[in-house]
């Protein structure tokens, strides 16, 4: 491995771990820390000026923790790195879609920066991201 193949491998690594690390924690500190409940009722009241039901609320809190966990936990861990992209941008769909339903000009401060990183790894080859467990360990993931 060339230099340059190394820093591109090491760049991928960085930005896939940093993306897995933030949608892991996230979906860990809505299920296990600040519990489900809390965060339904934080967006309670919001959701009731719009149109979509606030019985939708509660499973849109289960499938989105779930995605960020799952998601961020495959790519930290170097596995299934297409998989787990495609359920993290699932994931930023259905939270942009929710957050422009209470409002449409919502702050995007945390959103943003987890838009770009997923939206890299989803542009930039694969091919790049050859230090993972997919490609240490091939035999595993056939």
């Amino acid at each position: 491995m060339s230099l340059h193949e190394m820093h591109l491998a090491l760049g991928m690594l960085l930005l896939r771990l940093v993306t897995g690390i933030i949608f892991f924690f996230q979906g860990y500190a809505k299920i296990f820390r600040v519990s489900i409940k809390e965060v339904v009722e934080v967006f309670k009241e919001p959701m009731d000026k719009t149109w979509i039901p606030t019985a939708f609320l509660k499973p849109f809190a289960w499938i989105t923790s779930i995605l960020e966990l799952v998601g961020g936990f495959m790519l930290v861990m170097g596995i299934f790195r297409d998989f787990a992209l495609y359920l993290l941008a699932f994931d930023l769909f259905l939270v942009a879609f929710a957050f422009s339903s209470i409002k449409a000009m919502w702050d995007m401060q945390y959103y943003f920066p987890r838009f770009v990183f997923v939206l890299l790894l989803l542009m930039l080859p694969p091919e790049w991201d050859s230090l993972c467990l997919e490609t240490v360990i091939p035999m595993l993931f056939k």
